[in-house]
């Protein structure tokens, strides 16, 4: 089974560190040295990449790559307490990067910095933000920058299934990347069909499961199934209750009636059952099934 760093940040930068450095930095001079150990007391994260990077200008220097599946309100924080633990551990300037995978909803805005103001004490750390739905795939292949064949799919212009392919063909072609096709599926299925993904490429969920953007996903989705079972079992539950109600007070019901009420929400099943219960003193109560299909229809 491969590592876990094979489909990890760590793994992605080590094939063309020189090309990641130089792209985060936006510096053509810069060249990276080592990739660093990025484990620090009491934290350890796959998708955090340390690399101690030179240029002729400004000397040796730590580039701090943050590679987020999806941007969270809690990310400013985490890059100023990162960005201060590298740089005390290594004594070198730091040059932190965010480089967002997917977009987050809506209602959160991005930032690139961290800013706070606390008894006239003032904390804030910059960092430059990467939003790899707005680079542009062709650059991939262009410069050229390996490590970012696998996000080809969510790239700009990347979901393309001639551009997946050409992506493919790339990480076939090479020994070193091939073990990335895997990854490369994972992420082209977000913009394809699945079934042409498959069809095209290897699905190996033994790799797959290793990669911890595949983690997140899995949690991502674990999380929403819970909450969406959650309310369903509510409205489940409340429905079942209003059709208990019916049935005691006006006897069988029909079908179509219970289907009626399959969509409702919660609020509005609770609503029903307020007004199918005749020993209620306020609101509208119902005398029979004719009136409460009539308001039901309301």
């Amino acid at each position: 089974m491969a590592k876990a760093a094979d489909t990890g940040g760590k793994r992605l930068i080590s094939l063309a560190p020189d090309a990641w450095v130089q792209w985060v930095t936006q510096n053509s001079e810069v060249v990276a040295k080592e990739i660093l150990n990025s484990e620090f007391q009491w934290i350890s994260r796959e998708t955090d990449v340390l690399v101690k990077a030179y240029s002729a200008t400004h000397g040796d220097f730590l580039v701090l790559n943050e590679l987020q599946l999806r941007y969270t309100a809690h990310m400013p924080l985490r890059m100023r307490a990162y960005a201060a633990l590298a740089q005390e551990r290594y004594r070198l300037p730091t040059y932190p990067v965010l480089v967002n995978i997917l977009p987050p909803p809506s209602t959160l805005t991005i930032v690139n910095s961290y800013e706070q103001e606390f008894l006239g004490l003032r904390a804030i750390q910059d960092y430059r933000v990467i939003n790899l739905w707005e680079i542009d795939a062709e650059i991939v292949f262009q410069q050229p920058l390996p490590s970012l064949l696998p996000f080809v799919p969510i790239l700009r212009g990347g979901g393309e299934a001639s551009v997946v392919q050409r992506a493919l063909q790339m990480l076939r072609a090479d020994a070193q990347l091939n073990q990335l096709e895997s990854l490369l599926a994972f992420f082209a299925s977000f913009v394809l069909d699945t079934p042409l993904v498959q069809q095209i490429m290897r699905w190996d969920m033994a790799v797959l499961r290793e990669s911890p953007w595949y983690q997140e996903i899995l949690a991502e989705g674990i999380q929403q199934g819970l909450q969406q079972g959650l309310q369903q079992g509510l409205q489940q539950g409340a429905r079942q209750d209003l059709i208990r109600i019916l049935r005691r007070r006006f006897g069988e019901i029909p079908q179509e009636l219970e289907a009626r009420l399959e969509g409702k929400s919660v609020e509005q099943l609770e609503n029903l059952m307020d007004s199918a219960l005749a020993e209620l003193t306020g609101g509208i109560a119902v005398n029979s099934l004719e009136e409460f299909v009539s308001i039901l229809s309301i």
